[in-house]
């Protein structure tokens, strides 16, 4: 792998805009579950993509610069939701790539539910942080069961595009 080839950065540069336009679809999307802060995590795919091909470093940049561009887009940078956004981001990143890494136990479904409990967490303990108060602790196992299956989904569509991946060859090009 090129450490700063042409195709290297501009598959990341494509992976932001990917997970960016992801990040503010899924705000737009109304919420089936009447319980605050669960969504889909949709842009998780892109992150844990960019984490399988490229590593922690490159994966925590699509990470942050997703979460970024859809605060600045959705009009909501430095407001409380763009810190749970980026707390949950570097927790989710961290987890998965730390798995994806240092363990063979786990798929890439596993690992995409690891890395949607991580978001939660990352989003909690900012939320503590910012609340003054460890009593949303209390709300981590409402958020656990619902990022369990949401993290199976996103787990799964990633586990489609590799097997597709292998068949076509398409990201081999990318991670040149």
């Amino acid at each position: 792998m090129k450490r700063f080839g042409t195709h290297r950065v501009v598959f990341l540069a494509l992976l932001i805009a990917m997970g960016t336009a992801l990040h503010v679809v899924e705000a737009l999307l109304p919420i089936p579950l009447p319980i605050p802060g669960v969504k889909l995590g949709l842009a998780n795919i892109v992150t844990l993509l960019a984490i399988y091909l490229y590593g922690f470093r490159d994966g925590l940049t699509v990470a942050l610069m997703r979460v970024l561009l859809g605060s600045l887009i959705g009009g909501v940078f430095l407001a409380p939701g763009f810190l749970l956004g980026i707390c949950g981001a570097f927790f989710s990143t961290l987890v998965m790539a730390a798995l994806l890494r240092y363990t063979r136990c786990f798929t890439v479904i596993g690992i995409s539910m690891a890395g949607a409990v991580g978001h939660n967490l990352g989003q909690l303990l900012a939320a503590s942080l910012l609340l003054q108060s460890s009593a949303i602790i209390f709300y981590l196992p409402v958020l656990i069961l619902a990022g369990i299956p949401s993290g199976i989904f996103t787990g799964y569509l990633l586990k489609t595009l590799i097997e597709h991946n292998h068949k076509t060859g398409i990201l081999n090009y990318y991670n040149s």
